[in-house]
């Protein structure tokens, strides 16, 4: 049996026990609990109720202002602009502004020859001189007249009184036929004569008549008239600002050059009294109304923001009064979205110069 048994090992040949494992090195002290506790609970706090509040802040931020304004990119500055045309043709023979110049209101701009416009006033002045001298003769001849009648009535007198008496002898048969018919012919004639002196008399002083409205012969008037037409004509030869401006396109003046009447010649624009023109969708006119506040910025000016208000909202779109307008009534039709101009006015001076054309951004607060 106890060879069948296995064999128990000795206890020398007995595998001897496993030492303990050593313990490890203490870890280094930790800050207690009593220190952490307050940065842990601030950190917490900040994260628990800032985060929230500022997350909360920002949609009331955005929802406040989200549909409360509308902006538009298309936007130019506008100055009224006036062009100057000459009033008379002839050869330029002074120019006193140059481009870019700023101008008051009557300040020269520039001359033309005037001679040949202080010869017509001469010769409307000798008009004026040969219509009153033609009056004078008018006058004189209304005088003769006068005469004439006179003397062709005595005529009449004197034929009548001796048809009287050639009548008396024909009754008694001592003249003859012919003298008798003689007698009778020169009172006729005496008698036409008088109707002839009181025609020419008439016809006198209708022309001597001064006209209903001016009470002058109208001859005279009429030359007049001619004289201050010349005159007005020799003062357009001085081309004088119609308002202040600063000067544009000047290099059409240059000394010599023959102007064109009704040709402009210069441009003055207003920079004083600039506006913003902004073409907004229609779909962004749906709160828009006339006096809501407006913030220009430019793209030539970077930083320069302008306060300012709605002014006009146009009366059509742009492309109603195009020199083309679409006829969306004949072939294919696309639908496009229109852009109705809004003039916005500024509210206070600019902080740089402004120039027609500069394109600005626009935004206008509807809320």
């Amino acid at each position: 049996m106890d060879q069948l048994s296995p064999s128990r090992p000795d206890a020398e040949t007995a595998t001897p026990p496993k030492a303990a494992p050593k313990a490890d090195p203490l870890p280094p002290m930790a800050a207690t609990p009593t220190e952490t506790a307050p940065k842990a609970s601030a950190r917490t706090r900040v994260l628990m109720f800032g985060l929230p509040a500022l997350l909360l802040a920002g949609g009331a931020g955005w929802w406040l202002t989200s549909g409360g304004s509308v902006s538009t990119d298309n936007a130019y500055v506008q100055m009224d602009k006036v062009s100057v045309a000459a009033e008379v043709g002839g050869r330029i023979t002074e120019v006193a502004v140059r481009d870019g110049q700023q101008v008051a209101k009557g300040q020269l701009l520039f001359r033309i020859d005037g001679e040949p416009y202080a010869l017509t006033v001469a010769q409307a002045t000798a008009a004026i001189d040969a219509a009153e001298v033609e009056v004078g003769n008018l006058s004189a001849s209304a005088n003769t007249s006068s005469v004439d009648i006179a003397a062709a009535r005595e005529d009449v007198k004197f034929a009548e009184v001796n048809f009287g008496r050639q009548a008396a002898l024909m009754e008694k048969g001592f003249t003859t036929k012919a003298a008798y018919d003689a007698s009778r012919h020169a009172v006729a004639l005496a008698r036409e004569r008088v109707r002839q002196a009181e025609a020419a008399a008439a016809e006198a002083r209708t022309k001597l008549a001064a006209g209903p409205s001016s009470g002058v012969n109208p001859q005279v008037e009429a030359a007049r008239v001619q004289r201050s037409q010349a005159e007005v004509n020799l003062g357009r030869t001085t081309v004088r600002a119609p308002s202040a401006g600063r000067v544009a396109q000047s290099d059409r003046l240059q000394i010599g050059q023959m102007m064109v009447q009704g040709l402009p010649a210069v441009t003055l624009v207003d920079t004083a009294h600039p506006w913003v023109e902004a073409n907004f969708k229609e779909t962004d006119l749906a709160n828009m109304r006339v006096g809501q506040r407006a913030e220009i910025s430019f793209d030539a000016y970077p930083g320069v923001k302008v306060r300012g208000h709605v002014l006009t909202i146009g009366a059509g779109t742009g492309s109603e009064f195009s020199v083309l307008p679409a006829q969306n009534a004949t072939g294919n039709w696309v639908k496009v979205t229109q852009r109705v101009p809004v003039r916005i006015t500024f509210d206070e001076k600019p902080a740089r110069d402004m120039i027609a054309g500069l394109s600005a951004d626009v935004r206008v607060f509807t809320k």
